[in-house]
Parts: C-alpha cells; structure tokens; sequence
C-alpha cells in the first residue's frame, strides 16, 4: 500500500484485521472492522464485555476476528510495542444449557463432595495458566437473573468468582469475561 500511496500509513491492527477477515474468506465491510476495534479498545479499558445482537448477526465472528488478529500481531512480533498484541485463548460455554450446579458448582449429596461447574472449571483454568495470552470466558446464550447474580463479584473491582463452597478464585488480569447475548433478551433496559 505504501508504494501506491505514498505518506499513507494504516495501521497495523487494521491491516491485520482485515487480513483476518479475508483469511475467514469473510467480505471485508468498514462495519466490520470498526465493530472489532469497538471490541478490542473496550476490551483494553474493561474485563467484562457484552456483544449484543441479534442471532446470525456476527458477534462471534467479531471475537473471533479480534483473536486472530491478536495471534497474526503477537507472532509477527508487534507485542514488543504493544502488550495487548498476545494469543488468545478461549473458554466457550452456555450457562442456560445446563443448571446451576453443573455452572459454578455443587455438593455430591452422597459423597460431600465438591465438584466444579463448567464456569468455575474455565475460570480456574484460565487462573492456573501462567501464560501471558490472553483468556476469554465467553458465555453464549441468554443472560437471566439466576446464574448473571453469580458474576457481580467477578465484574465488580473484585474480579472475583464466588462459588457455593466459600471458595473464592480471583481472576488475572489476562483474563475478560464476554457475554454474547441476542438483542431483547431483556438485558439492556
């Protein structure tokens, strides 16, 4: 580009978004691009971020673009000038498929024992992982009163996952909590 357009720079997290984007054999939309920088600088400033849309209307494909983008940048060597530019891992989950317990956690009645849910399994996972990559617990699917009341410590200042058996996991700072919720899901006032 730069032979074509001389003194024009683009920069690189764009060039390398829409690279992305055609690696997906995706159409390269301005919408699109924007919508992942919209995502990567919330993402700088908030460990907790929800994609609002509807079903169909690209929020994985925003996430997904912005992860690879992450990885292209992190291996051509640009984390070196920006420490947001690592790999990302990513830990995907329905809390609505499944009940309370098997989500954070519960009791075995018979035995006393404690036995993780699929949130605390992915959140002490992503704790336990000494990497500097990026860890992204994405919850897929409707956010309802019942299993979003667990999640206030953990978005709160806290940054905390309180789970039944007193046990308290504190997440890294690597670590960001999406929610990917349908538009009219009642979540946003």
């Amino acid at each position: 580009m730069s032979d074509l357009f001389p003194g024009v720079s683009i920069p690189v997290l764009e060039t390398t978004i829409l690279e992305s984007v055609v690696k997906r054999n995706l159409q390269p939309l301005p919408s699109m691009t924007h919508k992942v920088i919209q995502l990567y600088e919330t993402m700088i400033v908030r460990h907790g971020v929800m994609l609002v849309g509807p079903t169909g209307g690209g929020k994985t494909t925003v996430y997904t673009i912005l992860s690879d983008t992450l990885d292209t940048l992190c291996q051509a060597g640009h984390g070196k000038h920006n420490p947001f530019y690592l790999p990302v891992k990513t830990y995907v989950l329905n809390p609505k498929s499944v009940t309370m317990g098997e989500l954070y956690g519960e009791v075995n009645i018979l035995t006393l024992e404690w036995r993780d849910g699929l949130m605390a399994l992915s959140v002490r996972a992503a704790c336990n992982d000494t990497s500097d990559d990026h860890k992204w617990i994405v919850s897929d699917g409707p956010v309802d009163a019942l299993w979003i009341e667990n999640m206030n410590t953990v978005l709160d200042d806290n940054k905390m996952l309180c789970l039944a058996n007193s046990e308290r996991i504190k997440l890294t700072p690597s670590i960001h909590m999406v929610f990917e919720v349908r538009e009219g899901s009642g979540v946003i006032g």
